[in-house]
């Protein structure tokens, strides 16, 4: 009998010690870390989406029809302004630039023989007159005859890079059809959209004689190693996205970007005494960012944020939280609206100083 009021008591007292120990743990899991929105002056970075072109990129058509007798270059190649590219078979071109001529000497005789004669009057003024606008007229289809021929021959327009051939030697070539294209890329012209407020601070800053500059962060995730200044603004608004496009110019001395590329555009952003707090302070429900806070009452409140920008670890706050107010940091799953919560306050400046994003 004995023996059992012991065990009895040694389990009651067991029992006792694991609820003071629950209890314990309970309170010490209430308790939360909390701090408060950093102001700060800070720079940002904008991305943006862009494609990148070539400031001349044309095609390269045929303007006289026949075979295709000669093709000069190859795909991908670096041509010189002026360098023959392909040539039309010419033989009729030829002849017909032969016959102009031919036509010419003999304009130019029959004026040689009736200028005398008109002088003596033996033939009337007008019929000089008729000689000459006949040689002419035979000047001029012989002047034509040569531009015929001369399309024969299409030469580069500009130093550039070849595009793809799109006859190969022998076909027939219809006049207006398109043998290739021909890049200019020794300048990149980066096109991106930017929001109407971007655009007034833009504006702004070039009111001010501020060139803008901009980099360029390639597909492989690299970033161009020149930078590039912003040049030209369309004229207008697309309704739809409520954006307008920026176009920035990139030097590209080593030929690395090639028209038709994409990309994105970075642009630095100065924040005046903007609002700072840690991306884990946040909960994101559809697409909503919301913040705990904690009023004078230690009465955790939830609030929709919008944000103004975001950076490695970071928000910054564009409404919907004020400097000196006090919001959760960890712990924003384990209490709900209207919560009164213990807790412990860390200064900003130290909670920014050991930050780490949740895995999770």
């Amino acid at each position: 009998m004995n023996r059992i009021f012991i065990l009895s008591g040694l389990f009651a007292l067991a029992s006792l010690a694991s609820c003071k120990q629950k209890e314990e743990t309970k309170e010490e899991e209430t308790k939360f870390l909390v701090t408060s929105p950093l102001t700060m002056d800070t720079t940002i970075t904008n991305e943006y989406v862009a494609q990148i072109k070539s400031i001349r990129n044309i095609e390269l058509r045929a303007q006289e029809k026949g075979y295709l007798q000669n093709i000069y270059v190859d795909e991908g190649k670096f041509v010189r302004k002026g360098q023959l590219l392909f040539k039309i078979m010419p033989r009729m071109y030829e002849a017909e630039l032969q016959k102009t001529k031919a036509e010419v000497s003999a304009a130019e005789i029959e004026v040689q023989n009736t200028q005398p004669l008109a002088e003596k009057n033996v033939v009337s003024k007008n019929e000089l007159l008729m000689a000459q606008a006949k040689l002419a007229k035979a000047k001029a289809e012989m002047e034509l005859a040569k531009v015929h021929l001369d399309f024969t021959e299409i030469r580069a327009p500009f130093d550039g890079l070849v595009d793809r051939l799109n006859l190969k030697l022998g076909s027939l070539v219809e006049e207006g059809e398109l043998l290739t294209s021909l890049s200019d890329n020794s300048q990149m012209w980066v096109y991106f959209n930017v929001s109407e407020p971007e655009y007034l601070d833009f504006k702004e800053s070039a009111a001010n004689n501020q060139k803008i500059k901009v980099q360029l962060k390639m597909a492989n995730g690299q970033v161009f190693k020149h930078p590039g200044v912003v040049e030209t603004i369309e004229s207008e608004f697309n309704n739809e996205t409520g954006n307008i496009a920026f176009r920035a110019t990139f030097p590209n001395n080593e030929g690395l970007l090639r028209h038709g590329e994409t990309g994105n555009v970075l642009m630095k952003e100065n924040l005046k005494n903007a609002i700072i707090i840690p991306q884990k302070a946040t909960l994101e429900i559809m697409d909503k960012k919301f913040v705990f806070v904690v009023d004078k009452d230690n009465i955790v409140h939830q609030r929709a944020i919008s944000i103004a920008a975001e950076m490695p670890d970071l928000f910054a706050v564009q409404d919907g939280l004020a400097a000196n107010e006090r919001i959760l940091l960890e712990g924003l799953r384990k209490v709900k609206d209207g919560d009164k919560i213990k807790f412990e306050y860390e200064e900003p400046k130290k909670v920014l100083t050991h930050l780490v994003l949740p895995t999770e």
